[in-house]
């Protein structure tokens, strides 16, 4: 008879929870009572047990309170610092006055404080609730938490990947209660790695507090604990495995009903319900259902169709929970060196998200933020983002399933720094711990493609990631895994799915510049998927009218320093000029470096770094788009989009000069990941100058173009001959009828040039006889390649800075580009725009620079490199000026009427030398003949001292040493 009222009980019990199986929920957000525990005295002193004096409001996180301590020089940041010269370089003391305090490593928040931190709240919890399961939800608290419940310890939870989820009913009493919450976001066993940006500084900042989602979460004691499905296109169903949460122990005979529809897709389908029935032991089950899917839709980047499953446990004809579910029929695997979707061979075009958050330092929560992000990166010609040592908040996953974008989130770490991996240390089981968490809270989402257990780690790496991507392919099939996202230097884990380094990347300009080369040979030793790590990392110079979109927690004080360092160095009006001219030639980096990957054989992706900007690590200005994922003026989606897209024009051209005895040869291919084959189509070209006057076009005959990167159109060549003038002219690549489109500027000179007169005196050599000339009112033609000392620190490549010269320790390149007045009479016969084109290259790559830092505050070069942000040297290449009663023109590059195999300074020679032969010769300034001879003979003033021995370089792992171990 006991047993029988028991089992009465439970029912009654169960029927009671059933009335609301959806979850009751209070929300906790709003003000909170706070302490700062400094000391880290809270837990001695029980601060649990009595009301805290200060308040804050959450979600959100104390800066955003103007909580925590004020910037000093004595922060301790969590974060790597390389170039130690801001703390003691002379040129930069006024940044470190108290009052004036200007970090230039990233962006600076209002307050910062990293320790234990109080918060507590009083709730009431009405009587209807005192026979369910009461669960507190902190969707992101970072990072560790500690709850006491009406002065008593519920427990202790750290994770950076999932929300903390505390079960709290038996702490709880009817009316009101008292939670009080400890976070602490130092690094302390667990050590992921002072870099990784799920708490660096150097990104979205280690903040303390609790972000999204805060509620008290009420509902039954039999419950849907986890739900997984596992979509099988070959068979046409979808595998459910379910564990049922038991706390009222209820055993017998169960049923599960699922069903399921799409929700997002312009052809509507409907799963009918199916029941299974199990009988449950009275603890946590685990099950699996086969739930059919006729007629199925499938989702990917071109239609992401997307279902909700919603399951419900039923119990004597009663419903108890109900849990609903988003996934996406589709399989995402690799065959050989193809990423494979839905048996489609896809080509990943993707970009690192660095969590960067200007305005919050948090990550967004919410589902319409990270559609903004995502969509502009499908905008941009993109259909995948690789999370850099983090895994974004569920809107993120849910957003990109929406959107139809590829994800990698990554465990939370980079361990190298401070930190390493297979060494016995704590971290090795946070890793599984917290992409175990992953995969259950956001597995279900279609967009969750690929795993990593972060980046480039240190330590007993190989065996250790070995036995990580063996657990995680036995466990889970519905993603693809590698061991970590790493450099071309570190090792390979052999068992990697796909592989995602450097070592197949980069632009080899330091050669001449052409578009025939790819990657294949640097990927012929990988069978599996090669996906480009980092690639790009191109710099361009700060648009301090960004300065003031930072209205939130941080303030771009380092943009702030930038601005007024050009400033002293006499260059504030020309931050805009800098801004676009290094900006036009960062886009030409990467169009060439994403062309030359899209060329490859083999290669199945690259991850740029990145579309927006990354304001750590010495600030490293790298993004197209700025912090806020807006465009900087120099480039917009839609050119963007002509080079980095599903389907993509691409030429394979030896060179982009040519003198007017030679061909123009280009043979046509084209990259096409679409989703299907394009039939019979119509492949059109046509070479024209800027005005748009064509200069020669044709088509090729119709044909089929496959999807993949092997599609050989056919070849053009092209007699130059007519061409008597130099000219810039274009070369267009279009599929007729669609909107893929490309083009390659190409620059044709005459190898025949008029006689030049002989009254101007040309040397090598800063002799008395150009003295003299000068003095007594002629013309000088200085060529000083090779002979410049003030100056010849600043190393110049074509290419511009690589990542930012503060992380790297002043590594060149140094310069970013040229700015130039392409209207100038001195450019009248050199087809130029106001930056540095590839026809620049024969004149720019390796060329030595002059450092004007003693000229006139006004003085401005004909030709003018753009230094480092960080050193904001007045540079030139070439230069005109009054010396005496005469005029002269300075070239630190090798210009020459008879300069071998070198067309294009022959022809800017020519147009200067026809400049200064001109009555439009007229320089502004006057110079002293000592000033120039100076450029030859003394060494810079201001120059570039780390005051530290360490390098990120020396933390690479020894890959000898690995491989032993």
């Amino acid at each position: 008879m006991k047993k029988l009222y028991k089992v009465y009980f439970l029912i009654l019990l169960l029927l009671i929870c059933a009335n609301s199986f959806a979850s009751d929920k209070i929300s906790l957000s709003g003000e909170w009572k706070f302490q700062i525990d400094a000391q880290d005295v809270g837990v001695t002193e029980k601060w649990f047990e009595k009301n805290l004096p200060d308040k804050i409001r959450l979600p959100g996180s104390m800066a955003e309170n103007n909580k925590g301590d004020a910037i000093t020089l004595k922060t301790q940041w969590t974060g790597s610092i390389y170039d130690s010269s801001f703390y003691f370089h002379p040129r930069l003391e006024k940044y470190r006055k108290e009052g004036n305090i200007k970090i230039p490593f990233w962006l600076t928040p209002q307050k910062h404080y990293v320790g234990a931190a109080w918060y507590q709240k009083e709730v009431v919890i009405p009587k209807n609730w005192s026979d369910k399961r009461i669960v507190l939800f902190l969707e992101q608290p970072h990072t560790e938490t500690i709850l006491w419940v009406n002065g008593k310890r519920v427990g202790l939870q750290n994770s950076m990947v999932q929300a903390h989820a505390y079960d709290i009913s038996k702490f709880l009493q009817a009316g009101k209660n008292v939670l009080t919450i400890r976070i602490d976001n130092r690094i302390k066993e667990i050590n992921v790695g002072q870099d990784s940006h799920s708490l660096t500084d150097h990104t979205q900042g280690n903040w303390n507090g609790i972000n999204g989602r805060m509620e008290l979460q009420a509902g039954p004691h039999l419950y849907f604990d986890d739900l997984q499905v596992y979509p099988s296109l070959e068979n046409g169903n979808a595998r459910v495995n379910i564990k049922l949460g038991n706390e009222a122990a209820i055993k017998g005979k169960l049923i599960v009903e699922l069903s399921a529809k799409s929700f997002n897709s312009g052809t509507p389908h409907e799963v009918k319900a199916q029941r299974f029935s199990m009988i449950s032991s009275g603890k946590s089950d685990s099950v699996s259902f086969i739930l059919p899917m006729d007629k199925f839709q499938t989702w990917d980047e071109f239609n992401p169709v997307l279902y909700e499953m919603e399951a419900k446990i039923i119990l004597n004809h009663k419903v108890i929970d109900v849990k609903k579910v988003q996934f996406g029929m589709r399989e995402f695997r690799a065959s050989g060196r193809d990423f494979l979707v839905n048996g489609r061979k896809t080509f990943l075009r993707g970009t690192v998200d660095n969590a960067v958050f200007p305005l919050t330092g948090y990550p967004d929560t919410d589902v319409e933020s990270w559609k903004k992000i995502l969509e502009k990166c499908k905008a941009y010609g993109l259909n995948h983002v690789r999370f850099h040592s983090w895994c974004p908040p569920e809107a993120a996953f849910i957003a990109a399933d929406l959107v139809g974008m590829y994800l990698q989130p990554e465990g939370p770490s980079w361990a190298n720094h401070g930190s390493s991996l297979g060494d016995g240390k704590p971290i090795d089981q946070f890793i599984y711990d917290e992409t175990n968490r992953m995969a259950k809270q956001f597995g279900n989402y279609a967009s969750f493609c690929m795993l990593a257990y972060g980046n480039e780690p240190r330590g007993r790496q190989v065996p250790y990631l070995t036995k990580f991507v063996d657990y995680w392919k036995a466990k889970d099939s519905r993603r693809l895994y590698t061991g970590a996202s790493v450099g071309g230097s570190w090792p390979v884990i052999p068992n990697s799915e796909f592989m995602v380094r450097a070592g197949a990347r980069g632009l080899d300009w330091q050669r001449l510049p052409e578009s025939i080369s790819d990657f294949r040979d640097k990927i012929k030793q990988f069978d599996v998927p090669f996906v480009a790590h980092e690639m790009g990392q191109y710099c361009v110079f700060p648009n301090f009218k960004e300065i003031d979109k930072y209205t939130g927690v941080y303030r771009a004080k380092n943009f702030e320093l930038f601005q007024e360092d050009l400033a002293d160095h006499n260059m504030a009006g020309q931050a805009e000029d800098f801004l676009y001219a290094s900006g036009k030639l960062q886009a030409l980096c990467y169009k060439y470096e994403i062309e030359r990957a899209l060329r490859t054989p083999g290669y199945s992706g690259f991850q740029l770094l990145s579309l927006n900007d990354y304001p750590g690590q010495g600030t490293a200005l790298v993004g197209v788009l700025d912090a806020f994922w807006a465009e900087k003026g120099y480039i917009d989606a839609k050119e963007f989009t002509r080079f980095c897209n599903a389907t993509v024009p691409l030429t394979r051209i030896p060179k982009f000069v040519f003198t007017n005895d030679e061909k123009l040869t280009a043979q046509v291919e084209v990259a096409h990941f679409g989703p299907k084959d394009l039939k019979g189509v119509e492949i059109r070209w046509v070479l024209k100058n800027p005005e748009g006057l064509v200069y020669q076009s044709g088509k090729f005959e119709r044909k089929d173009v496959l999807i993949g990167n092997q599609n050989l159109i056919g070849n053009i060549a092209i007699d130059l001959s007519a061409i008597h003038k130099a000219h810039q002219l274009n070369l267009e690549v279009a599929i007729a009828g669609t909107s893929f489109k490309n083009d390659w500027d190409v620059w044709v000179y005459p190898t025949v040039y008029p006689a030049l007169s002989n009254e101007i005196y040309y040397t090598t050599e800063l002799d008395e006889k150009a003295k003299n000339i000068l003095e007594n009112g002629g013309k000088v033609f200085f060529n000083a390649s090779g002979k410049i000392v003030k100056g010849k620190e600043v190393v110049q490549h074509f290419l511009p800075v690589f990542w930012n010269t503060s992380w790297f320790k002043m590594r060149p390149p140094h310069t970013l580009g040229i700015v130039l007045n392409e209207k100038h009479k001195a450019f009248e016969y050199f087809p130029t725009k106001g930056y540095g084109q590839l026809q620049w290259w024969e004149i720019l790559n390796k060329a030595q620079v002059m450092n004007l830092e003693d000229f006139p505050a006004g003085f401005r070069p004909l030709v003018q490199p753009i230094d480092t942000w960080f050193m904001n040297r007045r540079l030139a290449q070439i230069f005109e000026a009054k010396v005496g009663k005469g005029k002269i023109i300075v070239s630190s590059t090798e210009l020459s009427s008879d300069v071998k195999n070198k067309p294009v300074a022959r022809q800017l020679y020519y147009s200067l030398y026809n400049y200064m032969c001109s009555e439009e010769f007229k320089p502004i300034y006057q110079v002293d003949w000592l000033m120039i001879k100076d450029l030859l003979e003394t060494p810079s003033k201001q120059q570039f001292d780390t005051f530290t021995k360490g390098t990120p370089d020396e933390l690479k792992p020894n890959f000898q040493k690995t491989i032993a171990n």
